[in-house]
């Protein structure tokens, strides 16, 4: 990636697209097309797809992180890009406001990037001084501290198990309730240190990940509201502005999410299936970008 030139703080982009060659395989962008990215990111796949689309090709950008927004602008070619802050699942609105009526794809890619993960600011990183927001968009809602001073244990526990299928969401959750009572519980350095006190010392050894991935993204799933934002868009955003012949390309990272993809695309008077079992990364590209090791794709196209 470039730096972003005129943005202050930028620095160039540590971001690696996930399974790049399947995504254009599966979303096959034509010269001339409509196309939306509805998590651009830092732009990586979204390059790539203007390469395809061509000089008569439109592509609109969307991402609810204004940071990310900004890497995006500074990469893409402007004279045949729209760029829009906000959720993807209110894509009808922003296609309204450029008056145009339908697409021909749209792709989405529901991780969060590397660029995130290295913003201090937002305790993305366990080990991250600064608070934990895990906000994408910190503009609106509550930042995961905040939200873990209130909510209940058999809330929090709840949320650790459904979200992040994490085992031992009911210990995790006592150990953050108890720790809430004697302090402010705000930075990413103290969650992870209560989640530790909530797994058992041999697991923490034998798991191949951190003991806080799960907690950590259960608790961004639950601010960001990832879920309903991806419900709303399958069942009524994306099938309206999508054209008969046009292709959704998704990129999930977690098992509810390819549940609720795979189910969605199951819908024959809809979708036609593009893939009967999900794609997965090649060994070759989980050892050079381990993020791809969890990532499945599917692909529809609309009737």
């Amino acid at each position: 990636m470039n730096d972003a030139p005129g943005v202050e703080g930028f620095h160039p982009s540590v971001h690696i697209p996930v399974m790049l060659s399947e995504v254009l395989a599966l979303l096959a962008p034509q010269p001339g097309e409509i196309v939306v990215d509805g998590t651009v990111g830092a732009g990586g796949h979204s390059r790539e797809i203007i390469k395809k689309t061509g000089e008569t090709g439109r592509l609109i950008a969307v991402d609810r992180d204004p940071m990310m927004l900004k890497i995006a602008r500074s990469v893409l070619p402007q004279e045949n890009c729209e760029f829009h802050q906000g959720s993807y699942a209110n894509l009808p609105a922003y296609l309204a406001e450029l008056e145009i009526q339908q697409v021909d794809g749209i792709l989405l890619d529901l991780g969060f990037s590397s660029d995130q993960l290295e913003d201090q600011s937002r305790g993305f990183r366990f080990d991250s001084p600064g608070p934990l927001d895990l906000r994408f968009d910190t503009e609106f809602g509550e930042p995961a501290w905040q939200y873990l001073q209130h909510v209940s244990e058999e809330e929090l526990a709840d949320v650790l198990w459904k979200y992040g299928e994490e085992r031992f969401s009911r210990e995790i959750a006592s150990c953050l309730i108890r720790l809430r009572k004697t302090q402010t519980v705000v930075t990413a350095k103290e969650v992870v240190e209560a989640i530790l006190h909530g797994v058992p010392t041999k697991f923490q050894h034998e798991a191949r990940r951190h003991s806080a991935t799960r907690v950590f993204q259960a608790l961004r799933i639950a601010v960001n509201r990832e879920l309903e934002q991806l419900e709303k868009s399958l069942t009524e955003s994306f099938p309206s502005v999508l054209k008969p012949g046009g292709r959704l390309v998704i990129i999930s990272f977690h098992s509810l999410e390819d549940r609720m993809v795979k189910t969605a695309f199951r819908d024959r008077e809809q979708w036609t299936c593009l893939t009967p079992k999900p794609l997965t990364a090649t060994p070759a590209e989980i050892r050079m970008n381990p993020r791809s090791r969890s990532a499945k794709i599917r692909g529809a196209v609309k009737l």
